[in-house]
């Protein structure tokens, strides 16, 4: 069986707990009768949340801003590590945004909530005021539940008929938000559509909600759908709501019809209903975790690809990026040594395939955008993180620093990897591709072509900036916001996580890997649960029982 990775849980500044003490909890707020500080309208409130380290204090996340409102219910979650075993300091600080580019520097402050970790944990729904300059100004609500177990993932399309009219010169601009209970009775957001505007028979676009998210994986839980009219100034109308379960959803059909009730109108005479909402399609499907797919029997595929263009400077001079005479190793050697060592318990055979680009090459002194480390064409497999790097410091000695940056041809041949793999291997294979650059990369276009092709394809590529260069333009491959396109084409899924080495420079190697490997659970469950629909490949075989 494989183990575990050994800094996959690894605190920053600090070696890896024990892997049975440390949980993912996702972190849920709202807040309630904030202060209004806008003459015109109500605040824009967002959320920030900050581990508090001695007088320093360090983001771990932030909500999304909502506009023009005095009590929010955030829908983004924040997702930090538990331990048990420490006390973890957190601070929430609410800000009034008005700058589009969430600038909290520039907000006006609402108010913050200090507090322990655990005793949110232990609460439920911990609910404190919010203070600031002394005194309290409205109040603060959060849920940490923990991840892990079985899940299932719904996909629902809804349509609503004959809604409630609620805009005087209209008719109503309809949104739905999903709720779970908690287990004192209170209700956390779960799930908010887009509002359609002046309709009474709304078609809302197809939504995904995971179980785990809606209903904490239990099928009896309580689940209340409210239907309600969208105002610009925040004041949104309530116009019905319903109540089920998962139990109940699992055993709907299309076409089933909920009705949408009124609380303060269902006692009047002759009230029926405010509009009724009908399920268009249903699918409830298990989503499996990266530790299933991991125990499973996937493996994981180092691939190491390194720059070797002249910007890098001459590798015999103290001041170039590739020189290996200092003390400290260079940022090349510390970023395959940070990331190798986390995946290569995953790694059963411990040969990893490695390539360098943009060098000539004796003995005809050519360039190549390709070439063997190892000086093997035929075979460019190093044995073990020491065997790459191995081979690359005797690969800055026989080549001739050259360009252009061109970083397509490795990422073709190694999405040729994965696709033979896929199709060979049925899918037990996943390749990380470790890129490293000391600079923008010449064939752009090209790389972009290459990514969102390999997008459907199990793969994952690494890009680490290396040296002082201007990075800005590579921050376009890291697509957590807005997956990558080109053209017509548009990638499945975002599989390229970026980082420039100088933010980690004095940082330990832990915290690289942990940085540079964060998204890579989330890709590989994205792959297999979503482009290819399997369930984790087979169990490990421990051969007969003793007789």
């Amino acid at each position: 069986m494989q183990q575990p990775p050994s800094y996959a849980n690894a605190p920053p500044g600090g070696p890896p707990p024990p892997a049975a003490m440390v949980s993912k909890v996702d972190i849920t707020i709202s807040c309630e009768r904030l202060r209004d500080l806008d003459v015109l309208s109500k605040s824009d409130p967002i959320c920030v949340l900050y581990s508090l380290e001695g007088k320093k204090r360090r983001e771990l996340g932030r909500t999304e801003r909502l506009n023009d409102t005095l009590n929010p219910k955030f829908q983004r979650e924040i997702t930090i590590d538990y331990r048990f075993e420490e006390v973890q300091k957190l601070g929430f600080y609410v800000f009034d945004i008005d700058d589009n580019n969430n600038d909290v520097n520039k907000a006006e402050f609402l108010g913050k909530c200090d507090c322990n970790l655990g005793q949110i944990v232990s609460a439920g729904n911990f609910k404190r005021p919010l203070e600031h300059n002394g005194g309290n100004y409205g109040s603060i609500s959060v849920q940490a539940q923990e991840q892990g177990g079985m899940q299932k993932t719904i996909k629902l399309t809804l349509h609503g008929v004959k809604l409630d009219k609620k805009d005087f010169f209209g008719k109503s601009d309809p949104y739905l938000e999903f709720h779970r209970q908690l287990l004192d009775g209170s209700y956390s957001l779960a799930h908010r559509t887009e509002f359609i505007k002046n309709t009474l028979n709304p078609n809302w676009k197809a939504m995904k909600i995971n179980t785990r998210r809606l209903c904490d994986n239990n099928p009896d839980t309580v689940i209340k759908v409210e239907c309600y009219d969208w105002d610009s100034d925040g004041s949104h109308d309530l116009i019905g709501q319903f109540f089920t379960t998962l139990a109940e959803l699992e055993q709907t059909n299309p076409g089933k019809q909920f009705a949408l009730v009124h609380p303060k109108k269902k006692e009047k005479r002759g009230y029926r209903h405010s509009g009724e909402i009908v399920v268009d399609k249903i699918l409830i499907e298990r989503e499996y975790t990266f530790l299933e797919y991991i125990q499973g029997g996937c493996l994981l595929n180092f691939v190491v690809g390194v720059d070797f263009t002249g910007s890098n400077g001459d590798p015999r001079d103290p001041s170039s990026l590739h020189y290996l005479g200092h003390a400290t190793p260079n940022q090349y050697t510390q970023a395959i040594t940070a990331v190798g060592n986390v995946i290569q318990d995953y790694d059963s055979d411990q040969l990893y395939p490695a390539f360098g680009f943009g060098a000539r090459l004796p003995p005809a002194w050519q360039v190549s955008h390709q070439f063997s480390l190892n000086g093997n064409p035929a075979d460019p497999n190093c044995h073990g993180i020491q065997g790459i790097l191995g081979a690359y410091h005797q690969c800055i000695n026989s080549v001739q620093l050259y360009g252009p940056t061109n970083a397509s041809p490795i990422i073709g041949n190694v999405a040729t990897m994965a696709r033979e793999a896929l199709h060979q291997r049925q899918a037990k294979d996943y390749f990380i591709l470790l890129l490293l650059t000391d600079g923008i990369l010449t064939d752009m276009q090209q790389t972009i072509h290459m990514i969102i092709e390999a997008s459907e394809l199990p793969l994952s590529i690494i890009i680490v900036g290396v040296g002082d260069a201007d990075f800005s333009d590579m921050e376009r491959l890291d697509a957590d916001d807005k997956l990558l396109s080109l053209g017509n084409r548009k990638a499945k899924r975002d599989i390229v996580q970026f980082v420039p080495f100088r933010d980690f420079k004095n940082a330990s190697p832990a915290k690289l890997a942990s940085h540079v490997l964060k998204e890579l659970p989330t890709q590989v469950c994205e792959m297999y649960n979503n482009i290819l629909h399997v369930p984790p490949l087979y169990q490990p075989d421990y051969g007969p029982p003793p007789t």
